[in-house]
């Protein structure tokens, strides 16, 4: 894989020059600033953005000199370590727990139950999420009332794991065991068993019914659904779809260490993709100033939503406090696939009505939505599943989604990559090349004719946000998505094999996203020029691998003119670095990442003053490149170094050149995706080969290309383990039935097919250097465009995922 953009007419390469060179700017929804002149230089002009550079931190983590969360221990040589006891029945109430034995052990130094003093009683969500959270407050800390088998009942604090895991071993619980439900539908029963009674919940969130298990019910609609379904002149087309709940198989576990410090301040180190989140959360839940939280976030091996959440950390936190010493909690593999999160199960109805020539005159969307045991982002992933992939077809006049979110005693579900558009664009997708092929129409310009452009209103992104909450398009690159995507496969010219049981398929879906979460973002950084010319940059931005930290020293460097090597990073210290909402909706490069151009912008101004000085000339005519500030009239220059040590050693109006920049905004700009499958199907055994996959993403301007085709590589894959593989499947009594990665079957690298991933650059107006989101997008698309290219290799269709030769075969049979 190349970090070089290269030429498509030549080689077939990643990356286009960007389709639009000027934004574009509408009467609606202006932009609310202008984008400065370097903004639209092609990639080839640009020092630092859309260039290949080396990942800030590639050399440590390749020579084991990153620290993880885990690497901290040797610092505490007082370290006590934590194991939880977890509930074994999946519904009920423990009436009694016998911690003596366990206590009594040499080397534990504490034992807690939901009595105890340092487990706060009160309620929280675990979902890393803004404030007020938009999920119900529905967790305790350790539980009396258990809903799932995994539910943390008492911990331990004891001198080394073993110990801990002895002393867990030996606390004795007794349980009432309650009636118990795993099944979403029959969850949905009003004679189901409850989960939740009267005054267990509080911020309950809109329609919640807890009578039926129902923590949410969500709906909205832009013109007459009804009315559109019951014209005469319209087909009625409705399917039915089902996704897995998959785990996020990250390498790292969630892992804590808190602590308290010198000024006796709670400190945690921990695996977080939200650390000022975490702070505010542990702030209330256990009645602590904020000023008195500090949460640091080292180097994390990979979170995708399942570490946006405070999954671990009170427990370790409550066992500092009582064992008052420092304690690290680092969950068993088996932990994360039946205690931790995964992704929301969901059955998805899709209807449309459509009219002879192939106009889509309404698109209904209904999910139930598996959130099981607690609401953690319950709500908030259900919206997903209709305001992502609906508004692709902005030119249809009638759109309605609903959601019912229904408690299961099953694992927790909480936020993963995608975050409810895989489901949505399984159905939509899966749904519209259904339609396709009923009324004999092509399945790509089927699509083409409803798909949005740029200019667009799009209104059905405000469906669910209400008045004010559509969006303006301002950069579009599905066309060569498309075009692209469809000559790498090979669309137009497909071989079939020799063999007559043997058939060939290519299917196609398209996907759109968001960038960040429009209204609700916000991003700060500041950068700080040292003697030399060098720049300290902190930002509150969060890298969990993603290469956040090294996209964001190329944006400075872009806007200061200075060599990336002259930047370090240091980011996600709540103490030492400034807020920012965390690693989420595919905010990162786009909230924060222009946080930080702001900072480098303000600190260029005052770099640019200094020079004017010393050159006694305009700043209007000077610039900043490879290291210097360069007079464009004249070409007189001087050195950043020379800057550095005037402005804090010179003789007149000293000052420490700092930067800062805030970012917040009401935009958030969709990326779009075309995947292209091809699938060869044997029609007497059902099994099938997936020959290839190809997904061309638009996402806008690429700040590091060669990053941002390990995002894409990184999304399709995980999209192809959602089509191919059983998931985290539960038992009877819903208890996970994995408990390792070989029992989970990831897709290995030998079981995966080859992935081409072609980055199609647009120009986005509202982001950092025309940039917008990357890492989300193709995470949606391989189960329906694989559904659809078994539809068109054999014709059955396969709807309930994933994917498997038992159910093409029983398809192939009728059964």
């Amino acid at each position: 894989m190349s970090d070089e953009p290269t030429d498509p007419q030549t080689d077939g390469g990643t990356a286009s020059k960007p389709t639009s060179e000027e934004p574009t700017e509408f009467e609606e929804h202006p932009l609310e600033w202008d984008e400065p002149e370097n903004n639209n230089k092609a990639p080839g002009e640009r020092n630092s953005v859309s260039q290949p550079a080396e990942k800030f931190d590639d050399r440590k983590l390749v020579t084991g000199q990153a620290k993880y969360t885990a690497d901290y221990e040797e610092r505490f040589p007082d370290l006590a370590h934590a194991a939880v006891v977890r509930s074994e029945v999946p519904h009920g109430r423990v009436t009694a727990i016998d911690t003596d034995e366990a206590e009594a052990m040499d080397g534990v130094h504490a034992v807690l139950t939901p009595s105890s003093d340092a487990v706060p009683d009160a309620k929280y969500t675990s979902a890393g999420q803004s404030y007020p959270e938009p999920s119900p407050w529905d967790m305790n800390v350790l539980n009396e009332h258990v809903r799932y088998v995994g539910d943390p009942v008492a911990a331990v604090a004891a001198e080394d794991a073993d110990t801990a895991a002895e002393a867990v071993d030996a606390i004795d619980v007794e349980y009432e065991e309650y009636d118990h439900v795993v099944d979403s539908e029959a969850a949905f029963d009003e004679d189901a068993p409850q989960l939740f009674g009267e005054d267990e919940v509080e911020n309950e969130i809109v329609g919640h019914d807890y009578d039926r298990n129902r923590m949410s019910n969500i709906e909205g609609e832009i013109g007459d659904v009804d009315g559109s379904l019951d014209r005469n002149d319209v087909h009625v087309h409705e399917t039915e779809w089902e996704t897995i709940r998959q785990s996020h198989a990250q390498i790292e576990k969630h892992t804590s260490l808190a602590y308290t410090d010198e000024d006796d301040r709670q400190v945690l180190i921990t695996s977080t993709q939200v650390p000022n989140h975490t702070r505010r959360q542990l702030a209330h839940l256990f009645d602590i100033p904020i000023r008195d939280i500090r949460v640091k976030k080292p180097r994390v091996g990979g979170g995708f939503g399942g570490k946006q959440a405070m999954v671990v950390e009170p427990i370790p936190l409550a066992l500092s406090l009582a064992a008052d010493r420092p304690v690290i909690y680092e969950a068993s593999r088996d932990e994360e696939f039946y205690a931790m999160r995964s992704r929301h199960p969901m059955q998805v109805r899709a209807r449309t009505a459509v009219t002879d020539d192939g106009r889509i005159e309404a698109i209904d969307l209904y999910a139930l939505s598996n959130t099981g045991a607690y609401g953690s982002h319950g709500m908030t992933v259900a919206g997903n599943v209709g305001s992502k992939p609906m508004p692709l077809y902005s030119k249809v006049p009638n759109a309605r989604f609903e959601a019912d979110i229904v408690h299961t005693n099953t694992p927790q579900t909480g936020a993963m990559r995608g975050y409810g558009a895989p489901q949505g664009t399984l159905a939509l997708e899966g749904h519209l090349d259904e339609v396709a092929r009923d009324l004999d129409l092509d399945p790509i310009e089927f699509r083409q004719d409803h798909y949005m452009e740029v200019g667009d209103l799009d209104e059905i992104a405000g469906m669910m946000g209400g008045e004010g909450a559509e969006r303006r398009i301002r950069s579009c690159g599905l066309d060569e998505c498309v075009e692209r995507g469809k000559e790498a496969i090979g669309w137009d010219d497909l071989d079939q094999p020799d063999e007559d049981h043997l058939h060939r398929g290519i299917g196609m879906a398209l996907s759109a996203q968001g960038t960040g979460v429009a209204g609700d973002e916000l991003g700060a950084a500041q950068i700080m020029m040292n003697e030399d010319g060098s720049f300290h940059l902190q930002v509150g931005g969060v890298d969990i691998g993603t290469g956040a930290d090294t996209a964001f020293i190329q944006i400075a460097a872009e806007v200061l003119g200075c060599d990336e090597n002259d930047i370090i990073v240091k980011s996600s210290d709540t103490d030492n670095t400034p807020f920012d909402y965390g690693a989420y909706a595919s905010s990162t490069t786009y909230i924060s990442g222009m946080a930080v151009k702001k900072a480098a912008e303000d600190a260029k101004e005052r770099i640019l003053d200094w020079a004017s000085r010393m050159l006694d000339e305009s700043a209007e005519n000077l610039e900043t490149r490879d290291g210097e500030v360069v007079s464009e009239e004249s070409g007189d220059s001087v050195t950043l170094e020379d800057i550095g040590y005037e402005s804090v050693y010179g003789h007149d109006d000293r000052e420490h050149i700092l930067g800062k920049g805030t970012h917040s905004t009401e935009e958030s700009p969709p990326p779009f995706a075309a995947q292209f499958v091809d699938v060869t199907v044997d029609e007497e055994t059902g099994e099938f080969e997936v020959n290839e996959l190809v997904v061309a993403v638009d996402c806008g301007v690429a700040i590091n290309p060669g990053m941002a085709e390990g995002q894409v590589e990184g999304a399709n894959h995980m999209s192809y383990e959602m089509a191919v593989s059983e998931g985290v499947t539960v038992d009877e009594r819903g208890r996970a039935e994995v408990s390792d990665f070989d029992e989970y079957g990831l897709p290995s690298a030998t079981e995966t097919p080859p992935i081409e991933s072609i980055l199609v650059e647009t120009h986005e107006p509202t982001g950092p250097f025309g940039a917008k989101s990357v890492a989300e997008v193709p995470t949606n698309t391989v189960p329906p465009a694989l559904s659809n290219a078994i539809r068109e290799a054999v014709g059955v269709r396969i709807n309930e995922m994933p994917v498997t030769a038992e159910k093409i075969k029983a398809a192939l049979d009728g059964n």
